[in-house]
This record gives structure tokens, sequence and C-alpha cells, in this order.
């Protein structure tokens, strides 16, 4: 129903305005009056309705104050002026505030019930336009996601302009001003590597919350788990946001649930420029994840005190063999990022001790331990070591790098690297046929207005968020755009090829609402449904 509001200081005027139109029938609500605006405006606050009628001469407060005020609060809201003063000045006022119509009185009951039903005609078909977008954009959230993600990543890379970050940053919805800036890296952990209902849902979960909070910008790592740029005043208001980000997240995952949770927390800085500082201390003390007690969020500073170990002279007596944990490293090479490799292998050290590696014995011992660690996590994968490049597997290479703890830092940085790459590749391969699966699932069900993301990873096995990833990766365009080109193609045909009503063609393609697929169908292809189907009778050429 559209809200109509009535501010006329003449009662009788204003009596026979509400008493005697069909409010109802004419799928309008009468939700208030008043005699001036002075009194008006609280009301229309309270009832934001979307047509105000009011009188221009009034006392206390005139039509044109009142209607000054209501558009800067409710901009969306039409005002039909009524006036017994034809002159032009009041017009050009009440053109320069934003007045839907300008109607002298004495005006019959028939001239003003005709002129709110043509703007409500125009206000229903404001909300149809709203509607609409609103649907697309969030069909089209998976689109927005990929934007924001190069977004952040140029931001915290320094590839583009701080400009461009504000510009670009706008047009997606996000502000990027502050006082202070903080990137927080955090991921929803489970311990199973399939996909899990449950782990979707409640990640959906904390999404919607870090999305909802305003002094948070959040983005989707590929890996699955968010970016954070936290924006803060000062840090008393950065430790609220955490704490907030903490006690949520605890309430969606109970201790006893599988699931857990972890985060790294980089450093504060002043300018969105030196966001990338953050940025990289984030990284570091989220790759402690493999290392410290899940269910918390760390900075930097606290992996780095946390196991630090007092220096001591070498005693191989005292060497605590125990501390070289095979099971981390073969996580790591399961689930890591590339990009997590450096500040891995530096936790992993940290956790070893100094004083433990500072031997050459043990450097040459750990060397190999982790080359036969690195060797069996690539045959559980259908790999070989063969697969390496042959440097790294060359014994007088490796001796080469065991001379010091930099050189021994190196190799094993680059051979994990090596194993990662190995890693993704053998997987892009596995996921080929998963996507073949995939994409013959879309073209058999691409009709079905259920059909969704979640929907098509779940038949093939992979979370939602790596899914997303890879198939972007694959195809080089998000799951939505590939479905609606397929929709679009579809749709083009039947239009050409058939004389069924476009409300028809859009239900058999997977959408529900015709003005929905009319409003796609020009989004996409640049003219309605009805203006392509028209090319058929002006035939080649035209």
């Amino acid at each position: 129903m559209i809200k109509v509001f009535l501010v006329e200081d003449e009662v009788i005027m204003r009596k026979g305005i509400k008493n005697h139109i069909p409010w109802e029938k004419e799928g309008l609500e009468f939700v208030g009056e008043a005699s001036d605006g002075e009194l008006a405006y609280p009301l229309i606050k309270k009832t934001k309705p979307d047509i105000l009628i009011t009188d221009i001469k009034m006392p206390f407060m005139d039509g044109l104050e009142l209607s000054s005020l209501v558009k800067k609060e409710f901009p969306n809201t039409k005002i039909i002026i009524l006036s017994g003063y034809n002159e032009f000045d009041y017009a050009k006022r009440a053109i320069s505030i934003g007045i839907t119509d300008y109607l002298l009185k004495p005006v019959s009951r028939e001239k003003l019930l005709e002129a709110i039903k043509r703007v409500a005609e125009v206000i229903r078909e404001e909300q149809e336009q709203q509607k609409l977008m609103t649907q697309y954009q969030e069909e089209m959230k998976e689109n927005l996601r990929a934007e924001k993600i190069k977004l952040f990543y140029a931001l915290v890379h320094n590839t583009i302009s701080i400009s461009e970050i504000l510009n670009k940053g706008g047009q997606m919805g996000m502000d990027f001003t502050a006082s202070y800036y903080t990137v927080v890296m955090f991921k929803v952990i489970s311990e199973g590597h399939d996909y899990m209902e449950h782990l979707v849902k409640v990640t959906e979960q904390v999404e919607e919350y870090l999305e909802s909070e305003e002094r948070i910008l959040c983005f989707k790592r590929p890996e699955d788990g968010w970016f954070l740029l936290v924006r803060s005043e000062d840090g008393e208001e950065f430790q609220e946001i955490l704490s907030a980000l903490k006690e949520k997240v605890q309430s969606l995952i109970p201790e006893e649930d599988t699931l857990q949770y972890f985060g790294g927390i980089g450093k504060t800085v002043q300018r969105l420029r030196d966001v990338g500082i953050s940025y990289n201390e984030a990284n570091s003390a989220f790759a402690s994840r493999f290392f410290m007690e899940r269910n918390q969020i760390v900075t930097n500073e606290e992996v780095r005190l946390w196991n630090t170990p007092a220096e001591k002279s070498v005693d191989l007596k005292t060497i605590d063999v125990s501390k070289i944990d095979r099971k981390l490293v073969e996580d790591f090479l399961k689930v890591g990022a590339k990009e997590e490799v450096e500040n891995f292998i530096e936790n992993y050290f940290r956790k070893v001790g100094s004083g433990t590696y500072n031997s050459v014995m043990f450097r040459q011992y750990l060397m190999m331990d982790m080359y036969f660690c690195v060797a069996g996590v690539l045959e559980s994968l259908g790999l070989s070591a063969e697969d390496l490049p042959e440097h790294y597997r060359d014994a007088s290479v490796i001796a080469a790098q065991v001379t010091s703890v930099s050189g021994m830092k190196q190799y094993l940085t680059d051979l994990f690297s090596e194993a990662l790459d190995l890693r993704d590749n053998s997987s892009m391969d596995h996921y080929n046929s998963l996507f073949e699966d995939a994409k013959k699932y879309i073209q058999e069900n691409f009709q079905n207005n259920d059909i969704s993301l979640n929907v098509v990873a779940s038949q093939v096995g992979i979370s939602p968020s790596y899914f997303s990833t890879l198939f972007r990766q694959e195809l080089g365009e998000t799951f939505i755009e590939y479905l609606t080109k397929l929709r679009m193609d579809r749709a083009k045909e039947l239009l050409m090829c058939t004389n069924r009503k476009t409300s028809e063609i859009g239900f058999s393609i997977g959408y529900k609402d015709s003005h929905y697929f009319s409003y796609i169908f020009k989004k996409t292809q640049g003219c309605t449904p009805k203006e392509y189907r028209a090319r058929r009778k002006e035939g080649p050429g035209k």
C-alpha cells in the first residue's frame, strides 16, 4: 500500500480530502493528518509516508519549509503542493525543493485523486525497479566479492593510487576513510577438509556479521576465510571491535563444536598507503595457526613471544627431537597457501629453537627429515619426489645449504613452494573432471529457479567458497556470470524461434518473476526481450 499524509490548515478541506477519497480502493493508505508543518513534521518522521500532500500557506511552518525538511530526511517521498497562490516564485521554490506536483486551489476531488494516482504509479515503478535492483545485487554478490578482493590486493601491494582506491571503494559501497587501519586475517577451521554443511552454515553466519559491522571492510580470501580491514578512531575502539568479533564467533561456535577459528592481527597504521605493512604482519601472525592453540586472534608480537627459546650452547644430549613435529609440516603442505611458506618456516624454526638448529649435525638431520616429509605428502597426493626439480633432490645441493641457518631456511622455503605448486597443479587436474561434472549439472539444471553456487558445489563435493575461486580461475568468469549467459542464450533462441510469451520464456529458464527476467535481459543484452524479438521481423541487414 502507498502511504499518504495530509497537511492542510483549513479543517473543512482537510476532512473532505480525508473522508471522500476511496483510499483503500485505490491501493492507498491514509496514515495521518495535521493542520500545519510544525505539528506534521514529527508525525511524518514516525509514519514515513510515500506521498505528502501539503498546503503551501499555513501558520507556524508553511508547506515549502516543511517540504524542504521532508526532502532532506526522506528524499524518496513524493510531495504534492496545494496552493491558492498562482505565483511563479512559489512554483520556482517548489521546483528547487523537488516537489512532484503543484496544484492550484480550489482543486476538485477528482483532480486531486488523479494527481495522487499518477504519483502513486511513479512510486510503484520505482519500488519495482528497486526490488529488481536489490535482487540483481544479491545475485551479483559473487562478482562483487571478486572485485573487492582484487581491490584489496591492489591496496596492500600498492599497485594503484589512493584516489583510485577511494573511488573504486565508493563504487562498491565501501568507505575507506578512517584515522587508523588494522588488517586481520580470519578463518573458521574444520579438521576435515571436505564439504561440510555445518561449516558452510557457520561461515555464512560469520560473514553476515562481518558485513553488517560498518567499521569492518570484509574481503573474502580465495583459500577460505577473510581479510578484514578494521577502521577505528583509536586503539580502544579497535579492541572493542575485536572483542565483539570474538564474542560473536564464540556464540556461533560453541566450545564442544568440531569447528574452530583463528585470526592474525597486523600492525595498526594511520595511512591507507601503509595498509600493506599491516597485511604482512597479519599474514605472519595468521601462519602461526599451525603451531598455536585455536580459537584465538593473535598479534605478530604475541607469536614472537610465544615459546621464545633461551639461547644456550649446543649439547646434542639436550636436543629435544619431539619438537620436530612432522604432522605440522604435513598439515601445512596439505592446506597451507604459498604466500604463507616463509612465515611458516620462521615459526617452525622458532618452535624448534635456535639452540637446537645451531648444530650443523642437527640441521643436516632436519633438512633430510623435511625433504622426506615433502616426499611423503607428494606421494599421498598421487605424486612423487621425482616431480620436483632435480636440484631439490641433489644431495650435494642439500649439503651446501646446511652450512648456514639462512641457507637452510631458503632451501626449505623454495622446496615447500615447489611442493605447493605441484599440489595445486595436481588439485586442478583432479578438479578438471569435477568441473566437467559441475558444468554438465548446470547445463542440465539452469532452468531451475533454485540452482545456486551452494547447490552446485555440494553436487561436486567442494566448499562453496573454494568452488567459487576455482570456477573463476578455470573458466575466467564467476558462477553467476556463467549461469546467466546460459539462460540468456536460451532466452534469445526461444525469442527468435518461438511465439511463446516473454513471461513463459523467463519462467522456462529459471526466472519466476517476468519483470526480473526482462530486467536481467536488458541489463545483459542492452535491449528488452520485446525489442530483441522485433529484430526477427526486421530481417537481416536491418
